[in-house]
């Protein structure tokens, strides 16, 4: 979809009501809704994180939008699809200025050239005991990404259209921490498998774009 169409569009969903968890169900293990149901307590005193799915311009002027690979590491989210984002720290006011700076820490695009679009709906992620906020936003530039050595493997492009073909459902066989060889409902993002939270998350922007463009 050209971009300057997609950027005119987008400011609808400002007040267009979130399909919520719904959407995020649709996308959710089986496993997961199990625990999520036995761990629902825990997330009243669950670690807060915001994380921004950010759409912008190819230098064809196509929509695009980021995920990332993480590092492999010793931890519950080693080596998987996410979004850029990380927990709420002491210099942020808000979640949305977290989603911010930790999208310009961890692929370089500069905080300020970024207009967030709208909050999303949390999510709770049992395994590592975060309440995530997810924000969506856009810019008009067609950065240059830098990943964060540390903390990004790789930086994932997805084309708009490719996100809005019913071809990317997939279902996989994967090992999670509280299941294992499970079948999962997932996406298929430029040869990615794209599954768990950020699938959810992924879900309900998908559902808005498919409603609004």
């Amino acid at each position: 979809m050209d971009f300057s169409a997609f950027q005119s569009a987008i400011v609808k969903i400002k007040k267009m009501p979130l399909p919520g968890e719904d959407s995020h169900m649709e996308m959710a293990p089986m496993e997961r809704l199990l625990e999520l149901k036995r761990l629902a307590h825990k997330a009243q005193s669950a670690k807060k994180a915001g994380v921004l799915m950010l759409f912008y311009p190819s230098p064809q002027n196509q929509t695009h939008f980021i995920l990332i690979l993480r590092k492999t590491y010793k931890g519950v989210h080693s080596a998987q699809v996410g979004f850029p984002g990380g927990r709420f720290e002491d210099v942020d006011t808000t979640f949305e200025d977290t989603a911010l700076r930790e999208t310009e820490e961890e692929v370089g695009v500069p905080s300020h050239t970024i207009s967030v679009i709208r909050k999303l709906t949390d999510i709770f992620i049992p395994p590592s005991n975060f309440i995530v906020k997810p924000y969506l936003g856009l810019t008009t530039l067609n950065p240059t990404f830098i990943p964060q050595e540390t903390e990004v493997e790789d930086i994932i492009e997805v084309p708009l259209a490719e996100l809005m073909d019913d071809g990317i459902l997939i279902q996989k066989k994967v090992s999670t921490s509280y299941a294992k060889d499970v079948d999962v409902p997932a996406f298929s993002l430029q040869q990615h498998v794209v599954w768990g939270a950020t699938a959810m998350m992924l879900n309900e922007v998908r559902q808005i774009l498919k409603n609004s463009l």
